[in-house]
């Protein structure tokens, strides 16, 4: 994996002292990111010599039974993706996109990721900190000199520690009357007029709250100068061959193309007065562009080595237990060593449900995406079991993930 990398700054090093246009730059750097992804090293022989090391026909007999139960007995309804060493273990879908139409859910199905967003707007950020173009100890009024609170940094909103009070439990009735549907912009005027009681002193503890990812996605467009769909695709999504990823503010027609709705329990929701604030939420995508995203994190294509091992660093040791916050990031960690064991993060919204998780010490990952609520998609132990060869896990591991 490290060689693909290297292969990719090489291939930027050498179009750069070249002198070559701005197009011709970015079209090599596109096609050298799309096969790190990729990741043409598996030929046909490493792939079965990788099949057989992971008894990857043993795994996929499991969690096809394992799915079969989900699917009837749980009424999972969405897709899901299972991989390791990049070799899909196991990948399906059952149930449908839109219940009235009994419109049958298949591989390219758009689904709202909810939180799982969170995880393209931290490194949309980290990526203008690469460039130079940003400081993570830089505070919010840097960029948007009116905010009205001191001494809340880039990296504070980062691993939810600014105590910003979200604004879906703030934001004023009246505001809402007045404008039913607001924007980033919306939430980002009101804070700064109206001034809401923090919840705690930044940085003092953790406290997961929206409002930090939707500032994020402001500061984004305000270094960038680009809207913040914009800089998504022509940063991350395109580069990374993710042709099937929208955000729900794209006037594009794809996105509606083999786009799911979102259901509580049988009953269709309609569109939320926050769908339009992204940033915490708001991306569309598909599981096998979700499975190119795992694989541009974990194969060290998107950040440099050192800023990807910044996000996967947990931040809040407040209170004991396993699960901890990073940069954009949920992680199970080992107390001891106050290193991530498993990456991942959850999604909840208006009847979707998401979770992506990952191991990167044995290089496997999980891709769940539901459009009908149902808590059990986060129930994921046996899965785990499956893919450690274990018959069962570890009992501090979870259940609920949130």
């Amino acid at each position: 994996m490290m060689f693909r990398t290297i292969a990719c700054l090489a291939l930027i090093v050498v179009f750069s002292c070249n002198n070559t246009s701005d197009q011709q730059h970015a079209d090599a750097l596109h096609k050298a990111l799309v096969d790190c992804v990729t990741d043409a090293s598996l030929t046909p022989e490493k792939t079965a010599q990788i099949r057989k090391h992971i008894k990857a026909d043993e795994k996929s007999a499991r969690l096809d039974s394992l799915f079969k139960r989900k699917f009837k007995l749980e009424r999972f309804n969405g897709n899901v993706l299972v991989a390791q060493q990049g070799i899909v273990l196991y990948r399906n879908s059952c149930g449908y996109a839109q219940v009235e139409k009994k419109d049958t859910l298949c591989f390219d199905s758009k689904f709202q990721l909810a939180s799982l967003s969170k995880t393209f707007t931290a490194v949309a950020i980290l990526k203008l900190y690469e460039a130079g173009k940003l400081s993570l100890e830089d505070s919010i009024q840097k960029f948007i000199p009116k905010f009205p609170y001191s001494g809340i940094q880039i990296k504070s909103l980062l691993s939810h520690r600014s105590g910003l009070p979200n604004y879906a439990y703030v934001l004023a009735d009246s505001v809402r009357k007045r404008n039913p549907y607001p924007t980033n912009d919306d939430i980002v005027r009101w804070y700064c007029a109206v001034n809401p009681k923090l919840y705690n002193t930044p940085n003092r503890t953790f406290s997961y709250s929206n409002t930090n990812y939707a500032l994020l996605a402001t500061i984004v467009e305000k270094v960038s100068g680009q809207k913040f769909e914009d800089f998504l695709k022509q940063a991350i999504f395109k580069p990374l061959g993710m042709k099937n990823t929208w955000l729900v503010t794209s006037h594009n027609d794809s996105l509606n193309q083999f786009r799911t709705a979102g259901y509580q329990y049988n009953r269709r929701l309609t569109k939320d007065n926050y769908d339009d604030v992204v940033g915490d939420k708001g991306v569309y995508s598909t599981m096998d562009d979700i499975f190119r995203w795992y694989a541009g994190l974990n194969g060290g294509c998107v950040l440099r080595p050192e800023t990807m091992k910044e996000a996967f660093t947990p931040r809040s040791f407040e209170r004991h237990g396993i699960k901890n916050y990073g940069y954009g990031f949920r992680m199970h960690v080992n107390e001891a060593t106050r290193e991530a064991k498993y990456v991942y993060h959850t999604g909840w919204w208006k009847g979707y449900n998401t979770l992506m998780w990952f191991s990167p010490k044995d290089k496997f990952v999980i891709i769940l995406l539901s459009n009908r609520y149902n808590r059990s998609i986060y129930q994921i132990k046996p899965i785990l079991e499956i893919l450690e060869g274990k018959n069962k896990v570890a009992d501090d591991l979870e259940d609920e993930l949130f």
